[in-house]
């Protein structure tokens, strides 16, 4: 699944506009890496994401292409 499909999927960022635009911005990394919308998450990446003066960083449980808000938490794992 492409990365930003998969952050509105799983709620981190609510829509994948948003979420493509942090890709450009650079403030999205995966494996340490930046990386472009287009990336293909697989189970076991660690994603981080900046927000603002926050930085978010989770690791992939999960890929779903539907997540009812209910299951969306389930997808991934925060790392500290």
């Amino acid at each position: 699944m492409r990365l930003d499909k998969y952050l509105k999927v799983s709620r981190l960022i609510k829509r994948r506009t948003v979420a493509n635009e942090a890709c450009d911005g650079e403030r999205v990394n995966v494996n340490g890496r930046q990386v472009k919308a287009s990336y293909q998450v697989k189970e076991g990446d660690v994603i981080e994401v900046a927000f603002g003066n926050r930085t978010m960083r989770v690791e992939v449980t999960q890929i779903s292409e539907t997540a009812s808000k209910a299951d969306a938490p389930a997808m991934y794992k925060e790392l500290d």
